[in-house]
């Protein structure tokens, strides 16, 4: 089993009411402008991402951005949103931070989980 990461996520595809399998997802810190990607995959069989990496994560400016127009294309469905990109703040570097999306093919929800 891989640790989990300091950055965690989560998708569930509220059309279906299940778990968004299989989303390109990347994480970028942004410095003064400029996005750094930092890690990137693909959403489990529980629609998460938890092991990208296990070392600390500095303070900052981070964005995730998920692909969810090439996963509806994949189901043959369309979507308003092609892309989903978060932006968020990491002040703590020791704590963890979980972001789940909650999407459907028209609007998005999101939150800071635990």
């Amino acid at each position: 089993m891989t640790a989990k990461s300091p950055i965690t996520t989560h998708i569930l595809d509220l059309g279906s009411g299940k778990p968004a399998i299989g989303v390109t997802v990347a994480l970028h810190h942004i410095i003064e402008g400029h996005e750094y990607l930092v890690a990137a995959g693909q959403t489990d069989q529980d629609g998460r991402i938890t092991g990208w990496f296990e070392t600390p994560i500095e303070a900052g400016h981070y964005r995730l951005r998920f692909e969810t127009g090439d996963w509806y294309r994949g189901r043959g469905l369309d979507t308003f949103f092609p892309q989903v990109n978060l932006d968020f703040q990491v002040s703590d570097p020791n704590a963890h931070y979980h972001v789940p999306l909650l999407v459907n093919q028209w609007g998005y929800s999101t939150y800071r989980g635990s």
